[in-house]
C-alpha cells in the first residue's frame, strides 16, 4: 500500500533500522550438578543497522521497502549528514540515490555535488561534479567524478587540490586522479602538476602528502640554495616515520662546488624520559679538497628512575674548516671545542631535610682550530667524579660538602689527578623581612701530578679557609602606573668574604679562569672559576635592587639594581688576564625588563671609578608593538677589547610584504661581522621568503648564502627554509605564516 502525501510542514522522522532479530527454545532449569546439554539452542543474534533518520517537506514510499524525500531533504546515519533536493532510500540494500544540492557531511570532511548514488552500509558508490573540503588543513578541491571505496576511502578522477579559501586560488595541485584516505589523513595524487599563479612549476608523477600535518613516511619537498663556499646545493629529503617514537630524514645533496652530500638525521624518544637526536653528513669526495669530509652530532639523555639519569654528547668533524665550509648555521661555524662526553647522574634526598647529588663522566674534546688565530685546547677529563650534599635545619645550621675527583690529560702540559674536598656550616637567621647567614668553610684540594711542579714535587696540598656573610632586607609598596597596578620591591644587600693569601703560582691550572665581573660574580667566594685558583679576599659588595612586579600575574616587569664591590686590600692572587688591583673595585648598574608594553631593555654598565672611565657596556632594546613587528638595538664594549653595534628587524613594507634585516658591525676593526637582509610575503595560502646572509666564519674568512623559499601552505615548501637563520640572528622574530 503506497503511504500518503505528508504535508510539507511536517516533519516526519522515520527510524529504518531493523530491530534485534533472534530465537531461543525453551530452557528448562538445570538440576544440581547437571551440565549443559551439546544440542541445546543457542541464540543467535544478526549485526544491527545503524539507524537511518529521514525528515523533509514530502514523504512518499512502501512499507519496509523504500522512502522518497523531497524538498529539504535530510538524512541522517551516525554522524553522517546529508542533504539534497531530492532523496530515495533502499531500506533492503541499503541504497541511496539523491539528486541536486548534495550535502554529505562526515566528521573529517564535507561533500558536495550534483548527483550521489551511495550504499550507506559498504559506503561504495559515485558523486558526480564532486566539490570537497577537509575539516583539518583546509585542504578543498573539485574533480569531475568522485567514487567512494569504503570507509574512509575515496577516489576523484580530473582533479585539484589547494588550500587557499574559495575565489583565491593562487596555488592548486592538478591531478588526474587523488585519492583520499581519511583513517590516514593522507591524499595521494597521480600525474600532479603544481600550479603556482596559474604558470606549472612542478610535475611529478605521484605525491603523497598528508592534509592534516600528521607524521608520516615519503618524499618531502625539494630543497634548493647558493653558498658561496658550496655553490648551488641542492637536496631532496626522504622522511621515514620509523615508529611513532622514532623517525628519520635521509637527504641527498648535490653541491656544485663540493660533491654529492649525504645528510641524515635521526629522532627519538621512549620510556623514562628517554631521548636522542643523531646527526651524520658525509660527503665522499670532495671536490675541491679531494678528500672524504663528515660530521658526527648525537645527543642521548634517559632517565634510569629512583634518581639516576644517563647522558652522552659526542660530536665531532672530519677537519676544522668543515662547518665554515659545508654550513651556513651561525651557532655551529662560532664553535671551537665540540664536546665528547658521557655519564651519569644522581640527585635525590639525604634523610628528611637533605639533598644529595653525585656525577660521573668522562669528557673529551676536538678544537676546531682558526688557522690565522690558534689558541690552547682545553684538559680532558678522564674522568671526573663529583659528589654534593647538603644538610639543612641540624640544630639551627645548615651543612654543606662539596667534592670532586677529576684526572685531567693535555697532550704537552702536565697532567695528573685532582682532589676537592670543601666541608662549610653556614647558620641562617631569616625574617619575613630579610636575613643574615654567616659561613664558614675549609677548601681543601689534593694533587697528584705526573711531573714535580717547581719545588714541591709531585704530590702537593693547598688548603684555604673562607669565610663569608650574606644579608639582605627586602621593602615593598603597593602603586598604580598607566593604570597598572604593580608592588614596588626595595632590596639592600650586603655581602662580604675573607680568604687568606696562599701562593699558588706553581700549582697547574687545569681549569681555572677569571670569572666576568657581574652582579652575579659580585656576590660569590671566589672570583676563578675551577678548582685550580682560591682568589685572596678581603672585599665586600653591595647592591641595591628594585623590581615592579604586577598584582595580578606576579610577572616581574621591570628590574632596577646597582651594586660595588670594595676591596679592603688588594688581591695578589693572579691570572695572566685583566684584573682588577685596586683597592675600590668597579661599579656596575643594570636595568632589565619591560619599559613598556612594547619596549624592553637589557643593559649592564660596569664603570671604573679610579680612573672614571667605563670599562664594559652590554645594552639592547627591543621594540616589538606587536607579532610580525620587532627592532633591537644593541651595543656591546669592552675596553681594548671589542665594541661591537648590533641592529636587527622584522618590519611590514606594506600589504603583506615584510622586511628583515640584521647587521653586526665591529667598529674596531671597521667591518661588518654578520649581516642579513631580505623580505617575507606572506598570504593566506602561500609565503614566499629571500634572504641573503653573509657571515665572518674565522679571522679573515668569510662566506655568503642565499635562501629562497617557497612555502605552499598544507602541502610543502620549495626552496631552502631560512626560518632558523632568521631565529638566530632576530631576536623576537616571528613567523608571519
Amino acid at each position: 500500500m503506497k503511504l500518503p502525501i505528508i504535508p510539507s510542514i511536517f516533519i516526519l522522522v522515520l527510524v529504518l533500522a531493523l530491530p534485534l532479530n533472534g530465537w531461543s527454545s525453551c530452557v528448562v532449569p538445570k538440576t544440581e550438578g547437571e551440565g549443559e546439554s551439546e544440542s541445546e539452542p543457542k541464540p543467535i543474534v544478526k549485526p544491527q543497522k545503524k539507524p537511518v533518520f529521514i525528515e523533509a517537506d514530502r514523504l512518499t514510499g512502501y512499507y519496509k521497502q523504500e522512502v522518497e524525500a523531497t524538498g529539504n531533504a535530510v538524512l541522517q546515519q551516525g554522524d553522517n549528514t546529508l542533504t539534497a533536493d531530492r532523496v530515495k532510500y533502499y531500506e533492503q540494500t541499503e541504497d541511496a540515490e539523491v539528486e541536486g544540492n548534495i550535502r554529505l557531511e562526515r566528521p573529517k570532511d564535507i561533500l558536495q555535488g550534483k548527483k550521489l548514488e551511495l550504499n550507506m552500509k559498504t559506503e561504495v558508490g559515485q558523486l558526480t561534479e564532486p566539490r570537497y573540503s577537509m575539516k583539518k588543513g583546509k585542504g578543498r578541491g573539485a574533480g569531475d567524478i568522485l567514487y567512494f571505496e569504503g570507509k574512509d576511502h575515496y577516489r576523484i578522477k580530473e582533479t585539484n587540490y589547494t588550500t587557499c579559501p574559495p575565489r583565491k586560488r593562487d596555488w592548486y595541485l592538478r591531478a588526474d586522479e587523488l585519492e583520499i584516505d581519511n583513517n590516514k589523513e593522507v591524499g595521494t595524487a597521480k600525474h600532479v602538476s603544481v600550479v603556482f599563479k596559474d604558470v606549472p612549476i612542478l610535475y611529478s608523477p605521484w605525491i603523497n602528502f598528508s592534509y592534516s600535518g600528521r607524521r608520516k613516511s615519503g618524499l618531502l619537498s625539494p630543497v634548493a640554495g647558493y653558498n658561496a663556499k658550496t655553490g648551488f646545493d641542492m637536496g631532496l629529503p626522504i622522511y621515514l616515520n620509523i615508529a611513532p617514537s622514532i623517525d628519520a630524514t635521509i637527504m641527498p645533496r648535490i653541491m656544485t662546488m663540493r660533491g654529492f652530500l649525504l645528510s641524515n638525521e635521526l629522532r627519538y624518544i621512549g620510556n623514562n624520559n628517554m631521548n636522542g637526536n643523531l646527526l651524520f653528513d658525509i660527503l665522499p669526495m670532495d671536490i675541491d679538497t679531494n678528500r672524504t669530509r663528515w660530521g658526527v652530532l648525537y645527543t642521548h639523555t634517559q632517565d634510569f628512575g629512583r634518581g639516576w639519569r644517563g647522558f652522552l654528547n659526542y660530536n665531532r668533524v672530519s677537519d676544522d674548516l668543515y662547518f665554515r665550509q659545508l654550513t651556513p648555521n651561525l651557532a655551529q661555524t662560532s664553535l671551537t671545542n665540540l664536546s665528547q662526553q658521557g655519564g651519569v647522574a644522581y640527585n635525590g634526598r639525604w634523610g628528611r631535610d637533605g639533598t644529595l647529588g653525585f656525577t660521573g663522566f668522562a669528557q673529551g674534546f676536538q678544537t676546531i682550530q682558526d688557522p690565522l688565530a690558534p689558541f690552547v685546547p682545553p684538559y680532558e677529563r678522564l674522568p671526573h667524579f663529583s659528589l654534593n650534599a647538603m644538610k639543612y635545619n641540624v640544630g639551627k645550621m645548615d651543612f654543606e660538602l662539596k667534592s670532586s675527583w677529576t684526572n685531567f690529560y693535555h697532550p704537552t702540559f702536565t697532567n695528573g689527578n685532582r682532589l676537592i674536598i670543601y666541608p662549610n656550616i653556614s647558620l641562617p637567621l631569616r625574617s619575613e623581612f630579610g636575613y643574615i647567614t654567616p659561613k664558614i668553610g675549609f677548601h681543601y684540594t689534593h694533587y697528584s701530578l705526573d711531573k714535580p711542579v717547581g719545588d714541591k714535587g709531585e704530590v702537593v696540598d693547598r688548603t684555604v679557609p673562607i669565610f663569608s656573610w650574606d644579608s639582605g632586607v627586602a621593602f615593598d609598596r603597593q602603586l598604580e602606573i598607566g593604570g597598572m597596578k604593580f608592588v614596588q620591591t626595595l632590596e639592600p644587600r650586603l655581602f662580604y668574604v675573607y680568604a687568606p693569601y696562599r701562593n699558588q703560582g706553581y700549582l697547574p691550572n687545569f681549569d681555572s679562569a677569571v670569572n666576568d665581573f657581574s652582579f652575579a660574580q659580585i656576590f660569590t667566594e671566589n672570583r676563578f672559576s675551577g678548582g685550580d685558583r682560591i682568589n685572596d679576599a678581603n672585599r665586600a659588595a653591595t647592591a641595591l635592587t628594585s623590581r615592579f612586579v604586577e598584582q595580578g600575574t606576579g610577572i616581574e616587569y621591570l628590574r632596577l639594581a646597582i651594586g660595588q664591590q670594595f676591596n679592603f686590600t688588594d688581591p695578589r692572587l693572579q691570572l695572566p688576564f685583566p684584573q682588577v688591583t685596586s683597592g675600590r673595585s668597579d661599579f656596575i648598574a643594570a636595568i632589565s625588563g619591560r619599559l613598556s608594553r612594547s619596549i624592553s631593555t637589557d643593559t649592564n654598565i660596569q664603570m671604573d671609578e679610579a680612573h672614571l672611565h667605563t670599562e664594559k657596556i652590554r645594552t639592547g632594546i627591543s621594540y616589538q608593538p606587536e607579532t610580525g613587528k620587532v627592532l633591537n638595538l644593541g651595543y656591546r664594549f669592552t675596553r681594548g677589547v671589542l665594541e661591537q653595534v648590533d641592529t636587527s628587524m622584522q618590519w611590514p613594507l606594506g600589504g603583506n610584504w615584510h622586511g628583515v634585516t640584521r647587521v653586526n658591525y665591529s667598529l674596531l676593526d671597521d667591518k661588518i661581522l654578520a649581516g642579513l637582509a631580505g623580505f617575507e610575503y606572506n598570504s593566506c595560502c602561500w609565503a614566499l621568503r629571500v634572504v641573503l646572509q653573509r657571515l665572518t666564519t674565522a679571522t679573515q674568512t668569510t662566506t655568503t648564502a642565499f635562501f629562497v623559499q617557497l612555502e605552499l601552505k598544507g602541502l610543502m615548501g620549495l626552496g631552502n627554509n631560512p626560518l632558523q637563520v632568521l631565529q638566530q640572528s632576530i631576536p623576537g622574530y616571528t613567523s608571519v605564516h
